[in-house]
């Protein structure tokens, strides 16, 4: 496949072909990703500088946290990629951005001075925003962390460094929870609700899990108590006042401390209105985009304390050892099947198509996205494209 690549020169644009090997997704500007988001291809990766890699990407999720980055919404902001723009892709007076914060890579070449790295390892990513919606990048090797030679699926891979992670950490680093523990949370439908189902399970934790009222709930209790989910209520059932009874003969009269909140509003308040005393209220998301309200009694008399989680906090204030014994214990939970890989649809950026047919792929798949129509995590492959 021929890319156009633009050469200024005496202030006229002239055309020439040439022959690629990379694709990426890019925006240069902040918006609709179904609107902003491009394909665009670029030639083949130089040999890697000294202490960085060239990596082959093999699948990248798309996040709830790329569509913010993308419209500009979100904390954590990415860097412009140079070494894209110089290859004369795109406007010399603008910025270019690779989209993708997460993903599973494969080493194709290392440079002097790396270490612990070679040819054919699989990592993932330890930098935020490196832009994994590509088919080749070249990182430097502290940017990326090792995973196992074997046991891993792909899919595993791709999706180790967000979520699983958030659910491990929420878990292990507020309250020393003990087998035969309760926990409690809103969202466990949500992909990080599955994994702390799974997660809490594996350490003999119980669970008690809200999820929102649906006409059909069969299939999703049934999913769920597959995962290992104790008990599974909705929202409504916290308007029921013989809960708080029912939940004491669950827990056998044993406080529960330790509440996970991605809802926020009027849910999360009755549901901390379960916890007991000295007990912790984690909050990672507010996907009501509605006020955290908490009633100040539950701080006096109870001693609640309400923290906020966010792994990229978590990424920067740990070491990278620190980093890699968690992948390492997450990775042999995968292998050891303690842990799924979420249900994925992959969508396939092939190498016959155009770059205009990837741009029209790929802002449909965001269209898709913000209807709600896929229901699975969705993720990237793109393949290289012909000589």
């Amino acid at each position: 496949m021929l890319a156009r690549t633009i050469i200024r020169s005496s202030g006229r644009n002239f055309s020439t072909s040439t022959a690629v090997l990379n694709r990426c997704i890019i925006y240069t500007q902040n918006g609709d990703p179904a609107q902003v988001l491009r394909a665009i291809t670029y030639p083949k990766l130089p040999s890697p500088p000294p202490n960085t890699v060239n990596l082959k990407f093999l699948l990248s999720p798309i996040n709830p946290a790329d569509v913010n980055t993308i419209e500009g919404v979100y904390p954590s902001k990415p860097s412009s990629t140079s070494n894209i723009a110089a290859s004369g892709l795109g406007s010399q007076d603008e910025p270019v951005f690779v989209g993708g914060n997460e993903g599973l890579a494969q080493v194709i070449e290392v440079g002097e001075g790396v270490k612990g790295l070679k040819k054919d390892d699989w990592v993932v990513m330890d930098r935020p925003q490196l832009g994994t919606w590509s088919t080749s990048r070249n990182v430097p090797f502290h940017g990326v962390i090792k995973l196992p030679a074997t046991g891993l699926t792909e899919a595993h891979g791709a999706t180790m460094t967000v979520n699983p992670t958030t659910a491990y950490n929420m878990l292990d680093g507020f309250v020393k929870l003990q087998e035969g523990d309760w926990v409690i949370q809103n969202g466990a439908n949500s992909a990080v609700g599955q994994l702390v189902i799974q997660i809490a399970k594996d350490r003999g934790l119980s669970t008690i899990n809200f999820v929102r009222s649906r006409d059909d709930m069969g299939p999703l209790v049934d999913h769920l108590q597959s995962l290992g989910a104790t008990k599974i209520l909705t929202y409504d059932d916290l308007n029921d006042k013989s809960l708080r009874g029912k939940i004491k003969e669950w827990t056998g009269g044993k406080d529960i401390r330790l509440a996970l909140n991605c809802v926020g509003g009027e849910p999360t308040t009755a549901m901390s209105k379960l916890l007991g005393q000295d007990a912790h209220l984690v909050s990672y998301g507010a996907m009501s985009k509605k006020p955290l309200s908490l009633p100040t009694s539950l701080h006096i008399f109870k001693n609640l304390t309400s923290h906020g989680f966010w792994q990229t906090n978590w990424s920067k204030t740990h070491s990278r050892t620190q980093k890699e014994e968690l992948i390492a214990k997450l990775a042999d939970m995968m292998k050891e099947n303690k842990i799924r890989a979420p249900e994925h649809t992959i969508v396939n950026i092939s190498a016959q198509e155009s770059d205009e047919e990837a741009t029209a792929k790929i802002r449909d798949v965001f269209a898709r996205l913000a209807e709600g129509k896929f229901g699975k995590k969705v993720l990237l492959k793109l393949e290289d494209t012909a000589t």
